[in-house]
């Protein structure tokens, strides 16, 4: 087997010595951008400036015997530059289309809407406004835990709030 020195070498003077680079060194390579748990995509993009920069700086290496150590740093910087990039990076799926900001009417339409809501849940007996206030602001509770808040029978729960839904949108139809 051939010394890192003569492969080094064999590698500036022509092609079959930096296959033989490559071949020897591939598997570590890979392995510093894959311990960073980078994206397939972004540890190939790795191993190839990695191998760009070696193929730029060959001639210039001193120590062709510490070429494994090297390779690591250099593929340990370009991993830690893709990390850092990808941290400042804001994904597509959290990009906010201009269409979904709301223009002035959608604002003002909005305001008024809630107005007249807040307008008609205040028209409601305490115990509907109680419960529907609760169904708004706290989705998550169940039955047993909205009777237990406002002092009613878990039964009651659901045929109570279908009422007061409909007290509800009676007095915002009349509203309008």
């Amino acid at each position: 087997m051939k010394t890192n020195t003569e492969v080094v070498t064999a590698a500036v003077v022509g092609l079959s010595g930096w296959d033989a680079l490559v071949e020897r060194y591939s598997r570590l390579v890979w392995s510093v951008p894959r311990s960073f748990r980078l994206s397939h995509t972004d540890a190939a993009d790795v191993y190839q400036c990695t191998w760009l920069s070696l193929a730029e700086h060959l001639h210039r290496l001193r120590d062709p015997e510490a070429l494994a150590a090297w390779l690591v740093r250099t593929a340990t910087r370009q991993s830690i530059n893709v990390l850092r990039l990808r941290g400042r990076e804001v994904p597509p799926d959290r990009w906010e289309p201009e269409s979904t900001l709301p223009t002035p009417e959608d604002v003002a339409i909005g305001s008024d809407r809630a107005r007249r809501l807040w307008a008609a849940l205040t028209t409601l007996n305490e115990r509907c406004q109680r419960l529907l206030r609760i169904a708004a602001h706290s989705p998550e509770l169940s039955y047993a835990q909205v009777a237990d808040a406002l002092g009613m029978k878990v039964g009651s729960v659901g045929s109570t709030r279908s009422r007061c839904l409909a007290a509800l949108r009676v007095k915002l139809e009349a509203s309008r």
